[in-house]
């Protein structure tokens, strides 16, 4: 049996608590100095000891813990693990009977009930993330109720945390058989090459899926497509999939060269007819304009927060200025498409970046399209920072 204690929630919080904000913040504890143990079961109650929330106790950026329940009888075990994951799976019914998409997210944190922790499939295999000391000490539990619940070929976990609740990337195999790599799985009918062994970065990031298709179904046809922060090269290889007359991929990282070449490989793309550049993207712009280079598509997905050697990039600080970088090398009519995957701001402020940057370049535009997170990758009404991605597809205008 799991270890409880009793926290006294501030009254401040308690409305939130109660219709549904999933995640407990250290502010919103008064008596946090009680909490010694991560994964300890917190029941929390107001300031007229009447009962809000249970959960358990996990440091994950500002908060220290998220609600699983707001049935004080109900006890976090084996079969709570087990109903929320078969619950997870049962949604996602039509994702498994899917031979074109065979890599999707099966359980997606708060979402999904438990805040901290979450599952992709991979063709038969499982990857957890965990993103605190607290949600892995339920590691037991979780990976019996996966296994029990579904058939499971092996498993591997990826842990996001080290012992101060900061993120590392870490992973190792936990069980079943382990694949030969790289794993081919498709997505929409497209190969892609992913090592569920090497690091938390498997080779694609799943919440993507819908924009890359759209950019191969509607958009690459006849384009020249600058693909920044490009990671492996997926959204080239939908855009050259999608008949683009070219690609070029810019990415820091010196690994981007032979996975992207790998992915290239694997749809049978011929790898010349593409170039892939390992560069820092802020230098290639500045290359671009110094050369005259206009691109037909420019995409935009960068991290929330990176840094090279002479440049750091925070999205909530620089995107603005990572947009007027783009729109300088677009062509006129031609696309951009602006991504980011940073929680601390929403769909309309990222509008306001966008209004802003084409006023600042004296350029029109158009929104074309827009896009959050995918239906696998559920969300808590409650809690809109975990409906984290805005994707929007602009064309730049010529009036």
């Amino acid at each position: 049996m799991k270890k409880e204690i009793r926290l006294k929630i501030r009254q401040s919080f308690v409305r939130a608590l109660k219709e549904g904000y999933p995640l407990i913040a250290k502010e919103a504890i008064e008596n946090s100095e009680d909490i010694n143990e991560e994964g300890v079961i917190i029941n929390l109650y107001d300031e007229k000891n009447k009962f809000i929330a249970k959960g358990y106790y996990g440091r994950q950026n500002k908060g220290y813990g998220w609600v699983l329940s707001r049935n004080e009888n109900e006890m976090i075990n084996d079969l709570f693990f087990e109903q929320k994951i078969k619950t997870a799976i049962k949604q996602r019914k039509e994702f498994f009977s899917n031979k074109q998409t065979t890599a999707f997210r099966v359980f997606n944190g708060e979402g999904d009930g438990i805040g901290g922790l979450t599952i992709d499939y991979f063709d038969g295999y499982y990857v957890i993330s965990w993103y605190s000391a607290g949600i892995y000490s339920f590691k037991e539990q979780v990976v019996s109720a996966l296994q029990k619940v579904i058939s499971v070929k092996g498993i591997y976990q990826k842990k996001r945390f080290d012992e101060q609740g900061k993120y590392i990337e870490e992973d190792d195999f936990v069980c079943g058989e382990q694949p030969k790599f790289p794993l081919i799985v498709k997505e929409n009918g497209v190969n892609f090459a992913v090592y569920l062994n090497e690091g938390a970065m498997v080779g694609v990031f799943l919440d993507q899926r819908e924009v890359r298709k759209l950019i191969r179904d509607h958009y690459a046809r006849g384009r020249n497509v600058l693909n920044t922060f490009s990671y492996t090269g997926a959204f080239s290889v939908f855009a050259a999939l999608g008949n683009a007359v070219k690609t070029t991929s810019v990415d820091l990282a010196s690994r981007s060269l032979s996975k992207t070449r790998e992915q290239f490989h694997i749809n049978d793309i011929d790898i010349e007819t593409q170039d892939i550049i390992v560069e820092d993207v802020f230098k290639y712009f500045k290359y671009a304009i110094r050369k005259e280079l206009r691109f037909d598509m420019v995409i935009l997905d960068p991290p929330s927060f990176a840094r090279s050697k002479k440049f750091t990039f925070s999205a909530q600080k620089d995107y603005k200025n990572l947009l007027k970088e783009a729109i300088a090398i677009t062509e006129k009519e031609g696309i951009i498409v602006a991504s980011t995957n940073c929680s601390t701001f929403n769909m309309e402020k990222f509008k306001g970046f966008i209004d802003v940057a084409f006023k600042e370049m004296h350029q029109q535009y158009e929104l074309l399209e827009e896009f959050s997170l995918p239906e696998d990758f559920k969300t808590n009404k409650s809690f809109k920072e975990g409906d984290y991605l805005k994707v929007i597809f602009i064309k730049k205008r010529d009036f």
